[in-house]
């Protein structure tokens, strides 16, 4: 989403001689949607931040600004004498809900400005999650005809009526209904009174019957330039109705069971398709949930393409699981592409490009997106067929290598996982693709050898930009430093389930390691705010369509040197935002994680998983520590084996104020059911309480049926699932749980650069 502007307000969508999906983003240090680096006329840096947070918090409270001694007046300054363009720059931070419904109220001047255009023309509710059916329709009774853009995504606790109100934006162009609930009567109902929107997305569910949409609707969609949807049925939704379409997005969450049991088809009619409408389309994306319905649904789509490729195609993005195999239409349409259009984005299932000589065809123009995640693409291919012999690929804004193993060594053939990796390779990627944001190298073993100025962190501290960045942990490991280690100060115990004794456990201190090639890369990374560091071996006992019996693979060699300093090198990142450390070996007292928690003051999100010995979670100290200076943080994830969410746990959490979303996964994990809800009745922010643990399935029930009783009313979002992990019944429950949560934070997974930039809203 682009940045809010002045009085003036903001276009609509991007026209059709425009690129469809927005190019690379702005340099470092300036950023869109108001986080650290955006600046307004007299209002820029920490200080202005600050000022502008600390006011956005009062006109949430619905405070009498002008009235009464407030903390800026105390120091001096009256919030009422700034200009017109701060004080909208403060007011951009406000829900738009909390401004037109409270905000305004306040004072004669507040109430004109919270009506400008460049605050009422983009309306978000899709992580408001104290909106009501109540605040909607009073919502679009005051500003309906000022909204341009509305975004509900994941507004699933508003009852299907909440989108009859949506008629009165007349002059609506973008609408982003994905996770509300839609009948088939409501989107015809809607849709025919919004004659000027160009770009939807909606969801597709059982019952979905195309024959109930009226013309005026079959119209409105006619005019569509941008459709996502999401399908949890087999069915063409709305496509065949959308004629323009430039970019077309889907995403499929078929199960190949009914509820009932039965197994399900993914055939469809022919004669509904109906989509000879892809000569338009500038980009195409497809991401498919594990399952065989979801893989032959999406055939279907893709076989009107093998008839005819679009000519302006220019984004080609399938995003399948495990295998996905190619069969001779695909391989139709993949033929003509390489023939007939140049394109700025790829990404294709692992076995369409192994083996393969594709990629040696298919032209590229000025490429900001690549995703070869768990391809067998050698380090000579990716130079030689992707980069032309390491051309200039300064375009390239964002590459997912996850799970390419040979990715960084010259062949594929014969390679070990323990050989270390061709250093030139990298370099010629760090120096060719200069200008990267967005880097994924997960999943795979990346050793560095022991020559000075070849260590992975070395190269990757060229990338001067970067904005995200996932890594093994076996990639940070210091081999030079590590060699230079008495024996005794490495002796580690192995990562496994049941009671281990440590021998010669290590005191660490704060103090910056000298040598440390991890120290070096976080220092030089000032604008990073999205960190992954993940055991290349690690696979996460949270299902996603099979049960959550696993067997958790051993920690790489490498790895077992990795843990306090390096995660106490992290707190160098002032930025950061987003931190993953899943299966770090070392971790001994998990002192690190003060320093983060002390240091990454914007830290929203943090996911930890099987850290240390996995018998004894030798890091809960740490973490309590750590979480009391988490006031920015609103997503937690915790997945340890033998976890004690106990009372000391969650009074240390309840200090994390701006806390909303909480998953703890622990096999043989335990809970205190009064800990619980005296954390849920400070935390007033919470709306969504996930716990997977070793607690009897009565235990859990209860302990859920309590929490909804008592905070239902209040927290309209709320959403509860405490359950037993090994339980046979788990991914029943799973598939109840809202896409937003189970996509965002329930299920682990690598999130950089898993889709290409600004592919959506």
């Amino acid at each position: 989403m682009e940045a809010r502007g002045g009085r003036g307000g903001r276009g609509g969508v991007a026209s059709r001689g425009s690129r469809v999906m927005a190019a690379p983003e702005e340099p470092c240090g300036s950023r869109a949607g108001g986080e650290p680096g955006r600046e307004a006329a007299g209002l820029s840096g920490a200080r202005g931040r600050r000022r502008a947070r600390g006011a956005a918090a009062m006109f949430r409270c619905g405070e009498e600004i002008v009235s009464g001694e407030s903390e800026e007046e105390s120091s001096g300054v009256n919030l009422m004498e700034f200009s017109d363009e701060i004080l909208l720059h403060i007011l951009s931070y406000v829900p738009c809900t909390d401004l037109v419904l409270n905000v305004r109220r306040t004072c004669r001047k507040l109430a004109t400005l919270c009506l400008d255009k460049s605050l009422t023309h983009t309306v978000l509710l899709q992580k408001d999650y104290k909106v009501n059916k109540d605040k909607v329709k009073q919502l679009m009774r005051d500003i309906g005809k000022e909204i341009y853009q509305l975004n509900m995504a994941g507004c699933y606790w508003l009852p299907s009526s909440s989108i009859d109100h949506i008629t009165r934006c007349k002059n609506l162009v973008k609408l982003n209904l994905s996770g509300c609930h839609l009948t088939s009567l409501h989107l015809s109902k809607t849709l025919s009174m919004l004659q000027h929107l160009r770009s939807l997305a909606i969801d597709v569910n059982p019952g979905f019957d195309a024959g109930q949409l009226s013309s005026e609707c079959k119209a409105t969609l006619s005019r569509v330039l941008e459709l996502k949807q999401t399908l949890y049925t087999p069915s063409y939704g709305v496509v065949p109705c959308c004629t323009s379409l430039e970019k077309l997005l889907l995403y499929f969450e078929i199960l190949d069971r009914s509820r009932e049991g039965f197994m399900l088809s993914g055939q469809l009619m022919v004669g509904e398709s109906n989509v000879p409408h892809y000569q338009n389309l500038r980009v195409f994306y497809a991401r498919l949930a594990p399952g065989y319905v979801n893989q032959e649904v999406v055939r279907l789509y893709l076989a009107v393409l093998s008839d005819r490729t679009p000519e302006n195609l220019h984004a080609f993005l399938i995003s399948a699981p495990g295998s996905f195999a190619e069969t001779g239409a695909t391989k139709n349409l993949l033929d003509s592409m390489a023939r007939n259009v140049r394109l700025d984005a790829l990404q294709l299932p692992k076995a369409w490009i192994n083996g393969s000589g594709l990629l040696q065809h298919l032209k590229f123009n000025n490429p900001f997106y690549f995703s070869f995640s768990r391809c067998t693409l050698s380090g000579g291919q990716l130079i030689q067929r992707v980069m032309n012999g390491g051309k200039d690929l300064k375009s390239l804004t964002s590459l997912n290598l996850s799970g390419c193993i040979h990715c960084l060594a010259p062949e594929s053939l014969f390679r070990k996982a323990e050989d270390d990796i061709d250093s030139s390779i990298l370099e010629s990627l760090v120096v060719s693709c200069c200008n990267l944001r967005h880097l994924n190298l997960s999943a795979a073993h990346h050793h560095s050898s022991k020559n000075i100025g070849n260590h992975l962190c070395q190269l990757l501290a060229r990338l001067k930009h970067l904005l995200s960045l996932a890594l093994p942990v076996c990639s940070i490991s210091d081999v030079a430093a590590n060699m230079e280690k008495p024996p005794m100060q490495s002796n580690v115990t192995p990562q496994t389930l049941g009671k281990k004794v440590w021998i010669g456990i290590q005191t660490y201190s704060n103090q910056k390691p000298q040598s440390s090639v991890f120290w070096a890369l976080m220092g030089s990374l000032p604008f990073l705010e999205n960190l992954e560091i993940i055991g290349s071996s690690f696979s996460s006992a949270m299902p996603r369509n099979e049960p959550a019996i696993r067997n958790s693979l051993p920690p790489c060699v490498r790895a077992q040197s990795v843990g306090d300093s390096e995660v106490a090198a992290i707190g160098q990142l002032t930025y950061l935002q987003s931190l993953t450390l899943a299966q770090l070996p070392n971790i001994l007292t998990g002192s690190g994680l003060v320093s983060i928690g002390l240091q990454c003051q914007h830290l929203r999100t943090l996911s930890l998983a099987n850290l240390g010995m996995m018998g004894n979670v030798v890091y809960m100290s740490a973490l309590m520590d750590m979480l009391k200076h988490c006031k920015c943080l609103r997503d937690l994830r915790l997945e340890q084996p033998y976890f004690s969410a106990g009372a000391q746990f969650f009074q240390a959490l309840s200090h994390c104020s701006s806390l909303q979303r909480l998953c703890i996964v622990s096999r043989s994990g335990t809970l205190q059911s009064d800990a619980v809800m005296s954390f849920m009745a400070n935390c007033l922010e919470v709306i969504m309480c996930h716990m997977f643990m070793g607690e009897s399935l009565t235990v859990c029930k209860n302990l859920q049926q309590s929490i909804v009783r008592s905070f239902q009313a209040d927290r309209p979002a709320l959403n509860v699932v405490i359950f037993p992990l090994l339980h046979e019944d788990l991914t029943e429950v799973i598939r109840d749980v809202p896409m937003r949560h189970l996509d965002e934070i329930t299920l682990f997974k690598s999130r950089v650069a898993e889709e290409p930039p600004n592919l959506w809203w």
